[in-house]
């Protein structure tokens, strides 16, 4: 997208919300996420930022980054009133579509500062090469991290959460998945991480309608674990696999794929069925401003009835995705509804590490990690951690976590680094 035309986007945006133009707004959202976008909900969030700061006196110049895939651009747009100022914060991608929007601090309108590496790891202890996994049209690229020394070494696979995520899971300027890569690198521990399927082939995945979770996860991960184990510097019997959020609730399907996986250490994985998780944490995230939570019931009855639609008996490969969640194909809530993450946890003779943030809201201590205990209870080769600071991305902080808790430049826990390298 030309710089110019993402400006202008920043700028109507911001001149539709000081008119009141709530409709206009929803109709520059991409259609599969109109459902999720209620003018209600959007006049609620701007009435609310005027009725906390008082009259808009002045609208800023829109900065524009890349952000992601789908050639996404990030725009920021700095508004300033009366008694206060925000930031306009939009992603848009493909023909001028507008993907998400959010009004976040004055501060989040600069642009994003470069990724520096945590105090724990030691860029001198450790050694990276570009590797391709997997094979054909939607191979990916990645990065192999090795530790200071000849080896052979235990190594990591990682699989990231939901959604289009480059190899280090990038968040605004924080890199969660370098962060544990260069941690364990200092640790004796190599990795591998690579950029999803969804982040590297956005077209192709999106013009498959059979896609499902094998296509997305499992297919790579079973060849990013045979390409460690045929690594020179690696351990061919001491592969694992680390997964983060979904990528956590699919690792232990990629081990029933490939019995050569090691163990598994599962980092906020949810266990909780997805369609349901979304519901909750659309219900969590609208009543943490009671001056909104009324006008996002119109979002959440649709995102309940996008949820019944999966459970329902009559889901079949031609419900349109359009009343699903997210947009995203029946194929892939066929493939996954009847998916039990703990379950086949279970039946895995493998052993496991399974971390968890207590302040978390995207994967709870209540929802998730609970069914991951009742199902591995007893297990003396499962062992479970509950880190009382951290949020879903493992990054420590104080009170409720939000969204835009990411985005100030922070690392994950170093004890979270500590406990996975000496559990391995």
């Amino acid at each position: 997208m030309m710089p110019d035309q993402s400006t202008e986007i920043g700028t109507k945006l911001v001149d539709l919300l000081r008119a009141g133009r709530f409709d206009d707004i929803r109709e520059m959202f991409a259609p599969n996420l109109r459902p999720l976008v209620t003018p209600e909900s959007l006049r609620a969030a701007w009435e609310a930022e005027i009725g906390r700061h008082g009259a808009v006196r002045s609208v800023g110049t829109p900065v524009s980054e890349p952000a992601g895939a789908n050639d996404a651009t990030l725009l920021r747009v700095p508004v300033t009133f009366e008694r206060g100022a925000v930031t306009i914060l939009a992603s848009v991608a493909g023909p001028a579509w507008v993907i998400s929007l959010q009004i976040a601090a004055a501060d989040a309108a600069q642009p994003t500062q470069p990724w520096q590496p945590p105090a724990y790891a030691d860029p001198s202890a450790l050694q990276e090469r570009e590797v391709t996994v997997g094979s054909g049209p939607l191979a990916v690229t990645g990065v192999v991290t090795l530790p200071a020394g000849p080896g052979p070494h235990p190594a990591v696979v990682m699989l990231s959460g939901s959604g289009a995520h480059d190899r280090d899971e990038t968040i605004g300027r924080n890199k969660p998945f370098k962060d544990i890569a260069w941690g364990l690198a200092g640790r004796g521990v190599a990795t591998l991480r690579y950029d999803k399927v969804t982040y590297a082939h956005p077209g192709l995945v999106a013009g498959d309608p059979d896609f499902t979770v094998q296509g997305e996860y499992v297919d790579h991960a079973v060849a990013a674990v045979e390409l460690l184990r045929g690594h020179p510097s690696v351990d061919p019997a001491r592969v694992f696999v680390l997964g983060h959020s979904e990528g956590g609730t699919l690792a232990p399907r990629v081990a029933a794929a490939e019995p050569a996986v090691a163990g598994l250490v599962i980092l906020a994985g949810g266990a909780q069925p997805l369609q349901w998780a979304a519901v909750r944490q659309f219900r969590y995230l609208a009543s943490l401003d009671p001056a909104t939570a009324a006008a996002a019931e119109p979002l959440i009855e649709t995102v309940t009835r996008q949820a019944q639609a999966v459970d329902s008996p009559a889901l079949s490969a031609s419900t349109p995705a359009s009343g699903l969640p997210f947009g995203v194909p029946a194929s892939y809530w066929l493939d996954l509804r009847d998916y039990d993450p703990a379950a086949e946890a279970a039946k895995l003779g493998r052993p496991m590490l399974i971390l968890q943030g207590a302040r978390d809201y995207q994967v709870t201590v209540a929802d998730d990690l609970s069914r991951w205990q009742a199902a591995l209870a007893g297990r003396s080769d499962v062992t479970f951690r509950v880190y009382d600071a951290d949020d879903h991305l493992f990054f420590s902080g104080e009170g409720p976590s939000t969204p835009a808790g990411y985005e100030p430049a922070q690392h994950v826990d170093p004890a979270v680094i500590a406990d996975i390298a000496a559990w391995i």
